[in-house]
């Protein structure tokens, strides 16, 4: 893949990479990671589609100026790559805080999105007891305290299974999550908090909706996905037998579930 940096208004750089081959995906990665969480999933998308994978500002190669952001401008950043490369349209697929800011993108640029993937997401809201948590582990990194803060919590994002079986994996993760600066952790924590509710999103797509769900994930219950996963007029449900990081529990899987959701979206 080729590696691109532009500088768009209220971003100084941004780092995104990109394969262009066909009808475009775009792939947003979650908290705190970068791109490179998509390495496994985008040599099969990359056969039939134009992938675009960027690092969300403030994570990876792309800067993030301000101490404060929302989710809406991160939106923004994208709908900004997607004008610089003359892409009119593509399906978006965003991984827990990815498909937050893949439903702002829907809401803010519906006419572009040929198809939505929540991969580990939810369109609601912070609940009042998450957003106590959020707070809380904010409190921790200002304190200096990042280091324990994602050794708690990268554990936690993956199977019981998995971790036992692969614990050097869970280590590589680990390493990884601590590139992401206090800055930027803080801001996405504060972004996350501050979103708004938007499951109408679903209620109101005219375009397909897919819903990659883990039977095992601690971050997204269960019962709420599947709770909206009936919202849209159009959905793709599918259920794996694993936690909130399929793109590694089970990324052959996903791949080709990704792979023939695009085509659907763009043949249907």
């Amino acid at each position: 893949m080729e590696t691109c940096n532009i500088s768009l208004q209220g971003f100084s750089n941004i780092q995104y990479r990109k394969q262009r081959s066909g009808n475009a995906i775009v792939l947003l990665h979650g908290f705190p990671e970068d791109g490179t969480l998509w390495e496994q999933v985008v040599p099969v998308l990359a056969k039939g589609f134009s992938v675009i994978v960027p690092d969300i500002p403030g994570s990876g190669g792309s800067k993030l100026e301000e101490q404060e952001i929302s989710i809406d401008a991160l939106a923004d950043s994208i709908a900004g790559i997607l004008e610089h490369e003359k892409i009119e349209e593509a399906v978006i697929v965003g991984h827990s805080m990815g498909g937050y800011i893949a439903l702002s993108f829907a809401e803010k640029y519906r006419k572009q999105v040929k198809g939505l993937s929540l991969v580990h997401s939810t369109a609601t809201a912070d609940t009042e007891e998450k957003k106590a948590a959020r707070r809380k582990a904010i409190d921790l990194i200002k304190k200096g305290g990042k280091e324990p803060f994602v050794r708690g919590m990268i554990p936690n994002l993956f199977a019981a299974d998995f971790k036992e079986l692969h614990p050097e994996i869970i280590e590589r993760q680990i390493e990884r999550g601590m590139k992401l600066s206090d800055t930027s952790m803080i801001a996405f924590y504060n972004a996350m908090i501050n979103r708004r509710d938007r499951t109408n999103i679903l209620s109101s797509a005219d375009f397909p909706v897919q819903w990659i769900i883990g039977s095992e994930d601690n971050i997204v219950p269960l019962s709420s996905s599947l709770q909206q996963s009936t919202l849209a007029s159009v959905n793709y449900v599918s259920l794996y037998n694993c936690g909130h990081m399929s793109m590694i529990e089970a990324p052959e899987r996903l791949a080709n579930d990704l792979n023939t959701f695009g085509v659907y979206c763009y043949n249907r």
